[in-house]
């Protein structure tokens, strides 16, 4: 079940609200320009498909995204307990950044913690499957796999290079609840 937790900055310890309906956590987020919704696949993915397999499964969605918003590459992460470089993925994920693109993510499988800074505020996504989460360009976030990751997203980019982060040095990540395993 996705879940929504919204903070003031200062006030990480407590949540002012705490959501739990789609149509609920959607037209939050849609308030400060983020966008979240739910894919069904066309065919179920199997554990350990391929990244070809993946996005052939999603291909008219992940096709309607990229004309409609000009995005022009696609991948897969996907990180398990057992990937051999999880903890390095972990931390620089968790340390807050912006892009100068969208950040687009589509879970297949698993689950993860999208945290967003705005303004003096923090929203605190948990994505789950099915879960398409689009952060807009510029605003500062960070990305939770949890301890032990199991989780499976495309990625969509306007630049063809890929993930790129500009970190902004702050340690305000560390001070809000993280992916509880």
């Amino acid at each position: 079940m996705s879940v929504l937790s919204v903070y003031h900055e200062s006030r990480p310890e407590q949540p002012l609200k705490v959501l739990t309906h789609l149509e609920d956590i959607a037209a939050t987020l849609a308030e400060v320009g983020v966008q979240l919704e739910r894919w069904d696949a066309s065919a179920p993915v199997a554990a350990g498909a391929s990244q070809e397999d993946v996005i052939a499964t999603y291909r008219p969605q992940i096709d309607r995204l990229m004309a409609e918003r000009g995005y022009v590459t696609v991948d897969v992460i996907s990180v398990s307990r057992d990937h051999p470089q999880k903890d390095e993925l972990r931390a620089r994920f968790l340390d807050e950044h912006r892009h100068a693109e969208d950040e687009v993510r589509f879970f297949v499988a698993g689950r993860g913690l999208f945290t967003l800074h705005i303004e003096d505020m923090v929203y605190a996504v948990l994505c789950e499957k099915n879960d398409l989460i689009s952060v807009p360009a510029g605003t500062r976030h960070w990305f939770d796999m949890g301890e032990q990751p199991s989780f499976v997203a495309i990625r969509l980019f306007n630049n063809p290079d890929g993930w790129t982060a500009q970190f902004t040095g702050e340690r305000i990540a560390d001070q809000f609840p993280r992916l509880e395993d």
